[in-house]
C-alpha cells in the first residue's frame, strides 16, 4: 500500500473511526485486559489478580466497554452464587497481533524516543 493510499485510509472519514478505536484501545487498561484474556476464560477476580494496579471500578468499566465493542464476551452461569467468566470474542482475538506488534515497536524504539526527548528538553530548558 502506498503512502498516499495509507493517508486516504486514515483521513477517509476525517479520522473519526480511527480516533474512536484508538481512544478505546489506547487507554491505560484495555490492552492489558485483552492480553490477559488471550486464550483464556477468566473470572473477574482472576483478571484483577493478574493485572497489578487495576481497581475493581476500572476493571468493571474496561470490561463493559470491551463487551459493548464486541471484543469481550461475558458469560453468566446459573449457579449460586452466580459465576461470571470473560473471554475474548473472535474479533477481540484479532487485536492480539497488532497489539504485540505495537508493543514490540515501543520496546525497540524506546531508547531512541527517550534520547530524542532528552535532547529536546535540553534544547528547550525543560519547557514545553
Amino acid at each position: 500500500m502506498s503512502s498516499y493510499q495509507r493517508s486516504c485510509l486514515i483521513r477517509g472519514d476525517g479520522g473519526r473511526a480511527i480516533r474512536g478505536i484508538l481512544d478505546r484501545i489506547g487507554d491505560k487498561w484495555t490492552l492489558l485486559v485483552v492480553a490477559t484474556l488471550d486464550g483464556d476464560r477468566m473470572r473477574f477476580t482472576e483478571l484483577q489478580r493478574r493485572i497489578p494496579g487495576i481497581s475493581q471500578r476500572m476493571l468493571t468499566r474496561t470490561l463493559r466497554h470491551l463487551e459493548r465493542d464486541g471484543l469481550v464476551e461475558r458469560e453468566v452461569f446459573a449457579e449460586v452464587p452466580p459465576r461470571v467468566e470473560y473471554s475474548l470474542t473472535d474479533t477481540g482475538a484479532t487485536l492480539i497481533g497488532p497489539a504485540v506488534t505495537l508493543a514490540e515497536w515501543a520496546i525497540e524504539q524506546n531508547p531512541t524516543i527517550e534520547r530524542s526527548q532528552g535532547e529536546y528538553d535540553a534544547r528547550r530548558g525543560g519547557r514545553d
